[in-house]
């Protein structure tokens, strides 16, 4: 299992680097997916490695990212997206509905493959700082579109007063968290969807307000 540990592991291997001084608007690049590659291979994470990897020096790697855990964060976020706000100017439920089912909140985007998700769920399982580190700089953003929607929602009378907007999230992000971690089910299994879809109807119903 891919771990942080000290920074005084041996390197993996000679370093990949081309002729010459790496570009500045390369090096990020560089790292992220030599710290990606690490991680896909299930090797342990460490400064020395991604310095072996990359060909990018210890100092400018401790100058853009203050600690490998913060690193490991913005590499497991490499092909991510922020959703664009969910129209509210229809029907909300059916707006909401599309957007969830349409791409199931940490979803399949390009580039951004079901292992590298099933990855990132365990290497933060196995490290509350970077579990932390992860929701604040990346995941707590990526929720903000839906929250908007619901607290929309409640505010104009579609969704019962005294909700908790991110309480409602969190209630619609387990359903599918559920399948992909307990049951080990892949999202997109057409029998998944469907358990999904009839889950978050279920939690819709109760969340709606009384007509």
């Amino acid at each position: 299992m891919t771990t942080l540990v000290p920074d005084t592991a041996a390197p993996a291997r000679t370093p990949r680097r081309g002729p010459g001084r790496p570009r500045n608007e390369d090096i990020d690049a560089q790292v992220l997916a030599a710290v990606l590659e690490l991680i896909d291979e299930k090797e342990e994470v460490t400064a020395a490695r991604i310095v072996s990897r990359s060909g990018v020096s210890r100092a400018a790697l401790y100058r853009r990212w203050p600690s490998l855990t913060t690193l490991v964060a913005a590499a497991l976020d490499v092909g991510r997206y922020v959703p664009p706000p969910i129209p509210t100017d229809g029907n909300l439920r059916d707006a909401i509905m599309d957007a969830i089912l349409g791409t199931p909140l940490e979803g399949d985007n390009a580039g951004y493959p079901e292992e590298r998700l099933r990855q990132r769920i365990r290497l933060a399982m196995a490290d509350r700082t970077l579990q932390k580190a992860y929701w604040a700089s990346h995941v707590s953003r990526r929720r903000a579109p839906l929250v908007d929607a619901l607290r929309t929602g409640i505010e104009r009378g579609d969704l019962r007063a005294g909700l908790d907007p991110e309480a409602c999230f969190d209630l619609i992000a387990g359903v599918f968290y559920y399948q992909l971690v307990v049951r080990g089910e892949r999202m997109d299994e057409p029998q998944t969807m469907e358990r999904c879809r009839a889950a978050v109807d279920v939690a819709w119903r109760g969340m709606a307000a009384e007509q």
